[in-house]
């Protein structure tokens, strides 16, 4: 049952799966194999790139995630059930937040009548999407599902700018979304699509890319080790220019964990290590599987 709970919480957007689970895990709650089925199963921040990107097929893409994460941490659970904490490491201390719920009537009305420069500009950008996307001026212009994902989806978002305390706002919200990775996955989206723009002036990158695919592999695959947010960005650039195949960004994607696993690398190198390794392996088989049925 761990592996099927860490599967599922491994493809929720963003990072708040992974955090939970790697606390799981440290704290000796999690076996190694549920860590390793999170880590497959997620794709951290770019899962949000993914769907702006290519919404017809990002679905497709999480529930292959899926059954993958969940096959591979059923055979790990079957060799091992080991927890690789150290066993000094339970010495963490407990925190309590004493903040106010969400959706707090009074808290609201006050924050509302005391509101800070965030919140206003935050409420502001989302109302506005929300009347802009109604009216048709933006998005898609018929009353689809991607329409109706984009209106359910902003709709979410400014009720939890309007009900989250000030604190959460502006340390989570704020300082960590939108300061830290809204530029960042800007530039690094705009970057992919530049080099791509400038590379096909001097070279056929279809071609380069369909006599060296599996090199192409190798390299998305060793990227995805990296403990970050960004760099994986120039994959799904390249798969929505139809550069590379499905099988690259599902071979990149099982390896990546966005900085999801940065605090389980900070508890534990020999976890990290261990995990990293047997989702390198996993996502070259699955990557060169894929490649010898032309996806």
């Amino acid at each position: 049952m761990q592996v099927i709970i860490a599967a599922f919480m491994g493809i929720l957007p963003g990072c708040l799966g992974t955090f939970a689970a790697v606390s799981l895990y440290v704290h000796r709650i999690f076996s190694f194999a549920a860590l390793v089925t999170l880590m497959i199963a997620t794709s951290g921040d770019e899962i949000f790139v993914m769907f702006a990107m290519m919404p017809g097929k990002t679905p497709l893409l999480l529930i292959i995630l899926l059954a993958v994460a969940i096959i591979a941490g059923l055979i790990i659970s079957f060799f091992t059930k080991k927890n690789y904490m150290p066993e000094n490491s339970n010495i963490h201390t407990q925190l309590y937040n004493n903040e106010p719920k969400c959706f707090n009537k009074s808290i609201i009305t006050l924050q509302l009548k005391e509101i800070s420069f965030h919140r206003a500009l935050l409420l502001t950008g989302a109302l506005l999407f929300i009347v802009f996307l109604i009216t048709g001026d933006i998005g898609p212009k018929e009353w689809e599902w991607e329409k109706i994902t984009f209106l359910i989806v902003s709709i979410i978002g400014f009720l939890i700018v309007l009900s989250v305390t000030d604190h959460f706002l502006t340390k989570h919200v704020w300082n960590h979304i939108i300061k830290k990775h809204l530029l960042k996955i800007f530039l690094w989206t705009f970057g992919a699509f530049a080099l791509i723009h400038l590379l096909e002036d001097y070279i056929n990158i279809n071609t380069a890319i369909q006599d060296n695919v599996w090199i192409v592999l190798l390299v998305a695959v060793l990227i995805g080790i990296i403990p970050e947010s960004g760099p994986h960005i120039i994959f799904i650039s390249l798969f929505v220019a139809g550069t590379i195949p499905f099988s690259i960004l599902i071979a990149n994607s099982i390896v990546q964990d966005g900085h999801g696993s940065i605090p389980l690398l900070a508890e534990s190198r020999k976890s990290f290590l261990y995990m990293k390794l047997l989702n390198v392996l996993v996502g070259l088989l699955v990557g060169g599987v894929l490649i010898l049925f032309n996806l």
